[in-house]
C-alpha cells in the first residue's frame, strides 16, 4: 500500500511548482521591460509633422471642420523646394525695359485683343457690376497666368503648411492655410486639385486664399466659388476685388507724359498733385499736348531715369499696386490694359543699355552714399525712396542730373566699378 503524503511533503511540492511557476514569469519580464523602456525612450516626432498637428488644432478652431482640416493635413507634405523659392533672392534687379517687355509683349497683346471680343459679353457684364473695364480685367489675367495657361503646379495645402511651420513668416502663412482650408471645407475645390504658386497664390487671377475667402464670388451660379475652372467666377471675382479696394470707374490709370526741359527731378517723390498744377508745370501728354486744367491728383513715376518714360500715375494707379506693390508690375498692368484697348506703344521707350544691377553693387551703392552724409538707411542691395532720395541728393551736389536712378554717373561718382 502507498505511504500516506504528509502535510509537510505537500507543502514542499506546491512550494516547488510555484517556484518553477515563477521562472517563466521571470524570464518573461526580463525580456518585456527593455522593450518597454524603448518604447518610452522612443525618438521625438518629426518637427513638421509636430508643427502640422499644431496647425489642425488652430484651424478646427477657427472653424475648420475636423474631418476636413484631419483629412488634409494628414496628406500635407513639407516641400523642401518651397523654402528654396522662398529664400532666393535675385542675383541681379531687373530693369524696366526687361520687365516690361517681357510681360507686355506682341503676342501677349494680340490675345488680349482677341479674348477681349471672345468674351465681350462676359466683361460687360463684370464692368457693369464693378465699374472695372474689361481691358484691365484681361491685363490682370494675362500677367498673373498668361490668360489661364498656367496655374503654378505646387499643392496650395502642402506649399503653405511647408511656409506655415518656417520661423520667417509664419503667422501670415499660418492664417493662409486656414484660409486654404476653409475655401475646402466649403466644397469650392477638392484638396487634391487646389494647385497654385509656391506662395499659395491660386487659380486664373492668383488670389491668395485669404483675398478669395473675402472677394471670391460664384458668377455662373453653380453654387461653388471656383476660381480654377470658371473663367466668369475669376474675372467677376477679379472686379469686385479692386472695386472694394477704391478702383474709381472714372478715370483710368495714369498716362504716359512728356517732361519740360530743366525740370526738377525731386518732384517725382510719390506726393500726388492736381494735374492743373503738373501742367502749370509745362508737363504734356505723350503727343505733346497740354494735359487737362483739372483737379485730378496725379504722382509722377520715372522708373529709368531721365532717359526714359515719365508717368502721371492716377488713383487707380494706387488700387493696381493694392493688388502687388511693384511699381513696374502696375505700370505694366496699365499699358498691357491700352494696348488691349487699342492703343500704341510708349512715345519714350525705355533705354535698352541700361545694365542690370546686382544686389552688391547696389549694397555698395548705399554703403558709399551713408559714408558720404547721404542716408539711403540699411544697406540691404534694394531700391526704395530712401535710396533714390540719397541719389538725387547726391547727383545735385555733383552736378548730375537729379533723377534719382543708380544709372553709370553714380557709380563713377562714388567710385564703384560695376
Amino acid at each position: 500500500m502507498p505511504k500516506p503524503h504528509s502535510r509537510y511533503q505537500d507543502r514542499n511540492r506546491r512550494t516547488s511548482n510555484v517556484r518553477h511557476c515563477l521562472y517563466p514569469l521571470a524570464l518573461a519580464a526580463s525580456l518585456i521591460t527593455p522593450l518597454a523602456q524603448a518604447e518610452v525612450q522612443s525618438p521625438p516626432q518629426d518637427p513638421f509633422r509636430e508643427c502640422v498637428g499644431e496647425l489642425q488644432t488652430k484651424a478646427v478652431a477657427a472653424g475648420v471642420s475636423e474631418p476636413v482640416a484631419g483629412e488634409v493635413l494628414a496628406k500635407v507634405e513639407h516641400l523642401d523646394r518651397v523654402i528654396e523659392l522662398d529664400r532666393k533672392q535675385p542675383e541681379f534687379t531687373t530693369t524696366f525695359e526687361d520687365y516690361l517687355n517681357r510681360r507686355v509683349n506682341a503676342r501677349r497683346i494680340l490675345e488680349g485683343r482677341l479674348l477681349l471680343h471672345t468674351h465681350s459679353d462676359l466683361l460687360q457684364r463684370v464692368t457693369r457690376e464693378t465699374g472695372v473695364p474689361g481691358p484691365y480685367l484681361l491685363a490682370f489675367w494675362g500677367l498673373e497666368t498668361n490668360f489661364g495657361s498656367y496655374f503654378g503646379n505646387m499643392s496650395v495645402p502642402s506649399a503653405l503648411a511647408t511656409l506655415a511651420c518656417d520661423p520667417r513668416r509664419s503667422s501670415f502663412f499660418t492664417t493662409q492655410l486656414i484660409a486654404a482650408l476653409q475655401i475646402i471645407d466649403e466644397g469650392a475645390i477638392p484638396a487634391e486639385q487646389m494647385e497654385g504658386s509656391w506662395a499659395g497664390a491660386m487659380g486664373h487671377v492668383q488670389f491668395m486664399p485669404t483675398v478669395f475667402l473675402q472677394h471670391a464670388v460664384d458668377a455662373d451660379g453653380d453654387g461653388r466659388r471656383d476660381l480654377w475652372n470658371s473663367l466668369p467666377d475669376a474675372l467677376m471675382s477679379a472686379g469686385k476685388f479692386l472695386q472694394a479696394m477704391g478702383w474709381n470707374s472714372d478715370y483710368r490709370w495714369g498716362r504716359e507724359v512728356i517732361l519740360p526741359a530743366g525740370f526738377d527731378y525731386a518732384l517725382a517723390d510719390g506726393q500726388r498733385r492736381p494735374l492743373s498744377d503738373w501742367r502749370a508745370m509745362g508737363l504734356r501728354d505723350a503727343f505733346g499736348q497740354p494735359l487737362v486744367n483739372a483737379d485730378i491728383q496725379a504722382a509722377l513715376i520715372i522708373p529709368s531715369g531721365h532717359r526714359g518714360p515719365a508717368f502721371l500715375a492716377y488713383h487707380n494707379f494706387k488700387v493696381i499696386m493694392g493688388w502687388n506693390r511693384s511699381e513696374f508690375y502696375a505700370l505694366s498692368v496699365g499699358h498691357l490694359a491700352d494696348r488691349i484697348a487699342g492703343a500704341g506703344g510708349l512715345q519714350n521707350p525705355p533705354p535698352e543699355d541700361l545694365p542690370k544691377l546686382s544686389r552688391a553693387s547696389i549694397e555698395a551703392m548705399q554703403q558709399a552714399l551713408n559714408d558720404r552724409g547721404f542716408s539711403s538707411g540699411e544697406p540691404d542691395g534694394i531700391m526704395g525712396p530712401a535710396t533714390r532720395r540719397a541719389i538725387r541728393q547726391f547727383q545735385s551736389a555733383n552736378q548730375l542730373i537729379a533723377d534719382g536712378y543708380p544709372d553709370q554717373g553714380v557709380f563713377e561718382a562714388l567710385g564703384i566699378t560695376l
